[in-house]
């Protein structure tokens, strides 16, 4: 089921790792909602075998790099969640020989050398549900000795064999440069491939079956599992298939898990816990918003009928009036329809899993500073959990906040006609004093924006050709300083496999401009620079993409 680093050999992780884990473990987690998911898992497994740990959220590679710095003299073991599997781990950590690092990260390409490092790093990665890694020979490669050595030819007498001797020289020589140069165009094929940006994997998916392995799977392990995935759904970073294909896989455990009969329904505990599969509506938050609200502020009807109009408000109407007549309003039913899972708590409290995902990560990206640095990463673990249905219910109502924030921006940069072709890609920025301006500073905030932006655009635009463009936005990021944040998006397309090319593109861009970047987001497609120096990276990036 599972694999460490060479492709082959097949381990449970737990069963085999914890026993090692005689000192206390240093638990790095990366600032997203499958991660947290992950590590609530992760912590519940370490519970079970009386494992201690120290837990330590991380936002960035900076972050991680001053973690590792501080705890490298207290702690041997490191479990990295979402965070280390895209760099050269060893190269920017630089560990002493006896560190072992377990990293389960959804971010790809995973980088070759962490894969052929079989002492120090411990990929875990699902069989079957990853990249293809090239193999050892096509990537690292020996420098060989081009100079032939033709021997003492003061030996060979015979002018015969001098010539069979020099024949066989040419040949060689040839054959070698030949494989050279089949091995520098396989290698330039990989790297190319290997340059793509994308997620794959759920962290959270993968300790539920490392759970489930383990017989010592939950129902609450279940239910991270599952907000995990639909964190990727929402985030837009899965296709729709493989959305699909992993909700069957994980209907089969609820069904195991919630198997009830009819005297047992009509007795629910209030303290109980139960999850449910169901066919729901593809609205934001409908059941904690008025159904006017929901709609105003998804980004599938938005987009759609054209909200940031008044022909648009006026089809809104007509749809709220003609009820249960979608298609008359050119809404796909199937699009208005996702599978996914509810979860009701007691008699009263029922979320569905994009409520979940849309509070948690709400909470972890809180521009309202209420205490330390990790208070939002804190609060936001703690919402997952059953017993915290205040702080989700806070967290609800700054989701509703943030999507009324993203189609407000995304209405005023339609009709402001801020989206802009810059040849090769879609480009958008957001000026200093822009209403709640502040909150697209988040790396989150920002890619949800800049998605329902990219939706919104496409179905308002009639230029055939923008239509299949990329997108490429930048919010200011700290006056200050005199930054801005900047992530790329793929084209929105209904074929796209959600493979993003523009995290290489930025640091080629950077290095040719000299531009003062800072690379510091497990997303490489996310970048800061100095607003300053903003014209010359674009300008840079158009040349590059053209």
């Amino acid at each position: 089921m599972y694999q460490y680093i060479r492709f082959g050999t097949y381990v449970n992780i737990f069963n085999t790792v914890i026993p090692l884990f005689l000192q206390r473990v240093l638990l790095l987690v990366a600032s997203d909602v499958d991660a947290l998911c992950a590590c609530k898992i992760l912590q519940a497994l370490f519970q079970c075998d009386h494992v201690q740990y120290t837990l330590v959220p991380v936002s960035g590679w900076q972050e991680l790099e001053t973690a590792f710095l501080e705890h490298k003299d207290q702690f041997k073991y490191f479990v990295l969640i979402n965070c280390g599997a895209n760099v050269d781990l060893l190269e920017i950590l630089q560990p002493e020989e006896d560190t072992l690092f377990f990293v389960c990260d959804s971010h790809r390409p995973i980088n070759v050398v962490n894969v052929y490092n079989d002492t120090q790093i411990k990929l875990l990665v699902k069989q079957g549900d990853d990249l293809d890694v090239p193999a050892y020979d096509d990537i690292f490669r020996d420098e060989e000795d081009e100079e032939d050595d033709s021997g003492d030819e003061s030996d060979v007498s015979e002018p015969s064999e001098k010539r069979r001797r020099f024949e066989e020289d040419v040949i060689e020589r040839t054959m070698k440069r030949r494989q050279r140069r089949e091995w520098e165009a396989r290698r330039v094929l990989c790297s190319f491939i290997l340059s793509f940006c994308f997620s794959l994997i759920k962290s959270a998916m993968v300790m539920f079956d490392l759970a489930w392995i383990m017989s010592k799977d939950l129902n609450d392990m279940l239910w991270w599992a599952i907000v995990g995935l639909t964190d990727q759904w929402v985030q837009d970073k899965i296709t729709q298939m493989k959305y699909v294909t992993d909700i069957g896989i994980l209907q089969r455990h609820v069904s195991r898990h919630n198997h009830r009969n009819e005297d047992e329904e009509n007795s629910l505990s209030i303290d109980c816990m139960r999850i449910a599969f169901e066919y729901d509506l593809r609205l934001a938050l409908y059941q904690h918003w008025s159904l006017y609200e929901s709609l105003c502020n998804t980004s599938y009807t938005s987009a759609s009928l054209k909200l940031w109009s008044v022909q648009g408000q006026k089809r809104l109407q007509e749809f709220l009036a003609d009820m249960g007549r979608a298609t008359k309003m050119g809404l796909e039913m199937k699009d208005l329809r996702v599978q996914t899972f509810s979860i009701h708590f007691g008699f009263k409290n029922k979320f569905s899993a994009s409520d979940i995902v849309y509070a948690t990560a709400s909470l972890m990206e809180n521009i309202e500073k209420e205490g330390p640095e990790t208070t939002n990463f804190i609060k936001a673990l703690d919402s997952l959990s059953r017993g915290n249905l205040d702080k989700l219910h806070q967290g609800l109502d700054l989701a509703k906040k943030q999507l009324r924030a993203i189609q407000q921006t995304v209405a005023s940069c339609i009709c402001t006609n801020l989206v802009i072709s810059q040849g090769p890609f879609l480009y958008c920025s957001l000026m200093e004093g822009t209403p709640d301006v502040k909150l697209f500073s988040k790396p989150v905030s920002l890619c949800l924006l800049s998605k329902y932006l990219l939706k919104s655009f496409v179905c308002s635009t009639r230029n055939k050709r923008c239509k299949l463009l990329p997108l490429i936005m930048a919010a200011p990021m700290d006056v200050e300083q005199g930054t801005v944040i900047m992530v790329g998006i793929p084209p929105e397309t209904e074929s796209s496999d959600k493979k993003n090319f523009f995290g290489r593109a930025f640091e080629k861009a950077a290095d040719s401009t000299n531009s003062r970047t800072l690379h510091n987001h497990f997303d490489m497609s996310i970048i800061e620079l100095k607003t300053e120096d903003r014209s010359k990276f674009l300008d840079a990036l158009i040349s590059l993409l053209s």
